[in-house]
């Protein structure tokens, strides 16, 4: 590791005297005309050196050059570019307010990263959504959804019909890192899984990282989805929003101090509840977030945002059984352009999950949740047009509370009970360089060193040999081990500590202008876990933290990739292997809900994926989209305690919940005319694994079902076809209201989906039979979306 941290510091100081060596700087902010909204990712290039940089996060740039006379040029999708003629004799600020080009914003365009810069870039396996494209893409009651839109993406599939949960390369639901304006989103899902959390209309930026994940990011092993909310106009008040057959939403945005700030607000419900009672249905099921930020621009170099999310989700059974969870995030952010050269971000954020459930019948409420306060801070230095260097550290602190039972009032039976809260604090630094050696060589390096520290609680089961199960080899099951006793500690206390360093590097081969090869390889590790027996994320779920008997998991993986751009289509090829170590599974019968000993339920194990992912894409003419597909697969072994009992499957590779060996999307856009443009997808899946009994046993009048080896059967295959339309109204000259109706129909050939199999004994005959459950069958809809 030594000749690492020489290879960072010894390119730091070579760089850093290059860019001593009679050079100016060049930088600015980019931002749309109208909105003044910045703009991420645009293209910076200088022609007469064949270089260039893409914005930052918040529409910064930065190039370092030797003095000379250059065409500088920027552009971005949407957008019409510039050009201007420079002579760069001493350091310039130079903003770029980019006009938008309507021809250009009706194209459906998914992109691996900007032009030409995305060849030479090492960055690989990433992909970025446009807002546009995402309202463009048919789904389930016509209301656009991020999480619905990724999942059409090579390598990344959805856990389940009408889930919010998805899994990259093999992954599970709780391997996802999904950031909202760099704060955690723990649950992403709106009615069990119909919606998702994030409202496309408050969406500036979407990139998805599926490998070559950056330093800068860690706490996940499958991925990391980063999603920025938009700023709000700075110089004129607008609104948009839509209504739906069971939502609707509204955004407003304006200026604040008029081109100095702005303001953003924005929310959604549902209401389809409202109608039950007319069919005299006592159910309730509803949901309703709002998105709100407020940006301010102090000087030339100082800026501050404030940024935040409220969710709730309520689900109400006869009075009997009531649901309610979601999510709140805060955010206030601070960017400072401390010089020419470097760009800093402090972030101070707050997230909040939080699940509640009333048993009515039963007599009592539960709450349960997971906290985090987070203090962080990124800066990015642009030493010379070829080198950037990326730096900083973040701090978070955990508090999980797996749940606490109340009486619902005198009468009930249930005393109260507070499970054991957890506590932890996880830290982390980061350094990363990126390096264009030359015109066709490029890498990327960089280390992160993590730190977890669980803390105090108030008891702590002691076990002999500190093993909490034992395998009883007579009745051939795992079964709980009595504590010798208990321990308790102070919060300040340090039960168990966990310290990994997480290399990452990256490269790229541009093998002719418009072809290149790329490689990468990143270590992560995870210190939180998702306790859950359901292959789609619920928000039962329970997360918790790796201690005493649960050890972080930890993710080695390995990509290499080509890349073809050319004017009309591009081409992605990837193949990677993952490896992980640490995956716990759980025993059969596991007991994980309302458990204050889940190391009593679960195994260490590992877990291993490997696949090859194909993207083809076209972006220009009428008929406009991508295919993808993924051959892949994802399997687990869990070995027992020792040699002496089986583990799971007896100590044989299985397949994991999310290995699904084919997955083939078709993703289309078709321009008719100014009036009317077409889209429709197609989805074809391997089936999901799953367990099916095969046999039974009566035992004093029992019938109890025997089972194959885990994960050994399959649902059947799942496919469907949506189509949406659609019709945007001539705008006429007098009215300043743009209109759009959207006509689709999700699933349109009324393909019955299993979601689950279930086996019971047909009461007439007396033979087993299975049950297949489905979600869906067609879903017409119909939506009417303004702006003004």
């Amino acid at each position: 590791m030594s000749r690492f941290y020489h290879f960072i510091i010894t390119t730091f100081f070579l760089c850093t005297m290059l860019s001593a060596q009679n050079t100016h700087t060049i930088n600015g902010i980019a931002s749309e005309k109208t909105s003044q909204e910045t703009l991420i990712g645009a293209n910076i290039t200088i022609k007469e050196l064949r270089t260039g940089v893409i914005t930052n996060e918040y529409g910064f740039y930065s190039l370092t050059l030797p003095e000379g006379v250059y065409t500088i040029k920027i552009s971005f999708l949407g957008y019409k570019s510039q050009q201007q003629n420079i002579s760069l004799n001493s350091d310039t600020t130079m903003n770029f307010e980019l006009e938008s080009s309507s021809e250009i914003l009706e194209e459906i365009v998914l992109k691996n990263n900007s032009e030409n810069i995305s060849l030479q870039s090492p960055q690989m396996s990433t992909n970025i959504l446009s807002a546009q494209t995402i309202k463009q893409i048919p789904v389930v009651f016509s209301e656009s959804d991020i999480i619905n839109s990724i999942t059409l993406l090579s390598g990344v599939s959805n856990a389940g019909e009408g889930t919010s949960g998805f899994n990259v390369r093999g992954g599970t639901a709780d391997q996802n890192l999904i950031l909202l304006d760099e704060a955690t989103v723990f649950n992403s899902s709106h009615l069990f899984g119909l919606f998702s959390v994030f409202n496309p209309d408050a969406i500036k930026n979407i990139k998805l990282y599926k490998g070559g994940i950056p330093a800068k990011y860690g706490g996940r092993l499958a991925s990391v989805l980063d999603i920025y909310q938009k700023e709000g106009n700075k110089n004129n008040m607008q609104s948009n929003g839509g209504l739906g057959l069971v939502s609707s939403r509204l955004l407003v945005e304006g200026p604040i101090n008029k081109g100095k700030g702005s303001y953003l607000v924005g929310g959604r419900g549902t209401y389809a509840h409202l109608f039950l009672p007319i069919f005299d249905i006592g159910n309730i099921a509803y949901f309703y977030d709002l998105n709100t930020k407020i940006s301010y621009n102090i000087n030339e170099k100082n800026k501050v945002y404030l940024s935040g999310y409220f969710g709730r989700d309520i689900f109400n059974v006869e009075n009997n059984f009531k649901n309610s969870y979601g999510n709140s995030v805060f955010n206030l952010r601070w960017n400072r352009i401390i010089n020419d050269q470097i760009f800093s971000n402090l972030s101070l954020i707050f997230s909040d999950y939080y699940y509640g459930l009333q048993l009515g019948f039963v007599g009592f409420n539960w709450n349960s949740g997971i906290k985090n306060f987070n203090l962080k801070y990124d800066l990015k230095h642009y030493l010379t047009e070829k080198t950037t260097l990326e730096y900083g550290f973040q701090s978070t602190y955990y508090e999980f509370n797996p749940g606490k039972i109340k009486p619902i009032d005198e009468s009930s039976g249930i005393n109260t009970k507070q499970l054991i809260k957890k506590y932890a604090f996880e830290n982390a630094a980061y350094l990363q360089a990126s390096s264009a050696l030359t015109e066709r060589l490029s890498l990327s390096y960089g280390l992160r060193f993590s730190s977890f520290l669980r803390m105090g609680q108030s008891e702590l089961n002691i076990y002999e040999n500190n093993q909490a199960l034992s395998y009883n080899n007579e009745q051939q099951i795992y079964q709980s081990n009595t504590p010798l006793t208990t321990e308790n500690y102070k919060r300040s206390d340090v039960i168990k500590s966990f310290f990994n360093l997480e290399p990452r590097f990256s490269l790229a081969v541009q093998l002719k202008k418009n072809q290149s090869l790329k490689a990468s390889y990143n270590r992560m590790a995870q210190y939180l876990h998702l306790l859950s027996n359901t292959t789609a994320p619920t928000p039962l779920d329970v997360w918790t933290p790796s201690g005493k008997y649960i050890k972080p998991q930890i993710l080695d993986q390995i990509a290499i990739g080509y890349f073809k751009n050319a004017e009309t289509y591009s081409i992605e090829i990837e193949a990677f292997l993952k490896k992980i170590k640490n995956r716990i599974d759980y025993i059969d019968s596991a007991n994980l809900i309302a458990n204050d000993a889940i190391e009593q339920s679960i195994l260490n194990g590992r877990s291993r994926a490997y696949g090859l992912e194909f993207m083809l894409r076209k972006s220009r003419g009428k008929l406009k989209g991508w295919v993808a597909y993924t051959l892949s697969k994802s399997v687990q072994q869990t070995t027992g305690i020792s040699n002496q009992d089986p583990g799971i499957n007896d100590g044989l590779w299985y397949n994991t919940p999310f290995d699904k060996t084919h997955d083939f999307s078709v993703t289309t856009s078709y321009k008719i005319n100014n009036k009317w443009n077409l889209n429709c997808n197609f989805i074809f899946q391997t089936g999901r694994p799953t367990t099916y009994p095969n046999g039974q046993y009566v035992y004093d009048n029992l019938t109890i079902p025997l089972y194959e080896n885990r994960n050994t059967n399959r649902l059947p295959s799942y496919h469907r076809l949506d189509i949406s339309a659609t019709l945007k109204p001539q705008k006429k000259k007098y009215k300043n209201w743009d209109v759009s109706w959207v006509f689709g129909i999700y699933n349109i050939y009324n393909r019955k989906n299993a979601q689950s199999l279930s086996f019971r004994e047909n009461i007439e005959t007396g033979a087993n039979e299975a049950l297949q459950t489905a979600l869906f069958g067609i879903v017409p809809s119909v939506s009417y979306n303004f702006k003004f």
